[in-house]
């Protein structure tokens, strides 16, 4: 046996003992960034809105323009969250303050409603005109979860996930899907709260603490994480036992970001 196939068979062991079927019912999956390559469409579309709006501000006002960065802005104050959120923390650390206004605000209501509605119009239009790709990786671990009886759920603070997953066909492989919607209609936090997460293991009907988490997000945990509760006591006593690296389906890395 070469050596790479050594290497490949050593890790298909790993991820077998990770998701043992005896150890855990359900997987539950982010969306963008972790399934399909989303997350760079929503990066490039909260840079758009966010600059459009601080240079027309600069503008009036007379300050310096500062560019929202795609790459620490994006990764520290909006991957990952309620889009509201994400507004109205990355505003925050630029010391703006805007009326929250509300979720129906139009795209032109200079509110913290009006700002991550412009954003959601930019998504949408990025994702009709150019279409949405999977990472094969995920879908692979898809499939493998399906056939060995797992639970599987998506959790992501995006109002999209319908779409999304409907354009890169795989809509029908889900039990449960907790997205941006549910986190509206129950009143959840987001994340880096856990309560998507729980919600998702409640409504699959399974423990917590039997539930892989596989999340891409720094504010989501940035990590695969085994045994959902209590992840927010474990993390802060240094005892997450989450993997630092992505994840492997069947011999094959997942590819692109993990942000």
């Amino acid at each position: 046996m070469s050596e790479a196939n050594g290497e490949r068979s050593t890790r298909r062991s790993e991820d077998e003992r990770a998701f043992s079927r005896d150890r855990y019912d359900a997987v539950l999956l982010d969306l963008d960034g972790v399934i399909t390559d989303t997350a760079s469409i929503h990066a490039a579309c909260w840079k758009q809105m966010f600059d459009e709006y601080l240079q027309q501000r600069a503008t009036q006002s007379g300050e310096v323009f500062h560019p929202f960065d795609s790459a620490a802005d994006y990764r520290l104050y909006v991957d990952g969250k309620p889009r509201f959120d994400g507004v109205r923390d990355f505003l925050t650390s630029r010391g703006i303050q805007l009326p929250e206004g509300t979720p129906d605000d139009p795209q032109n209501a200079e509110t913290v409603g009006g700002l991550g509605n412009r954003k959601n119009e930019l998504v949408n239009k990025v994702i009709e005109e150019r279409g949405v790709e999977p990472y094969e990786g995920s879908v692979k671990l898809i499939h493998q979860l399906r056939r060995r009886g797992f639970k599987i759920a998506v959790v992501t603070s995006s109002q999209n996930c319908a779409t999304v997953l409907k354009a890169v066909k795989l809509d029908g492989f889900f039990d449960v899907q907790v997205d941006g919607n549910v986190i509206h209609a129950r009143q959840l936090r987001g994340k880096p709260a856990p309560d998507t997460f729980l919600m998702a293991a409640k409504l699959l009907g399974v423990e917590p603490t039997r539930a892989v988490v596989i999340e891409d997000a720094l504010g989501g945990g940035g990590r695969v994480c085994r045994g959902l509760w209590p992840c927010d006591r474990r993390r802060a006593q240094g005892e997450c036992r989450g993997a630092s690296a992505p994840w492997r389906a069947s011999g094959g890395e997942r590819s692109g970001r993990t942000s």
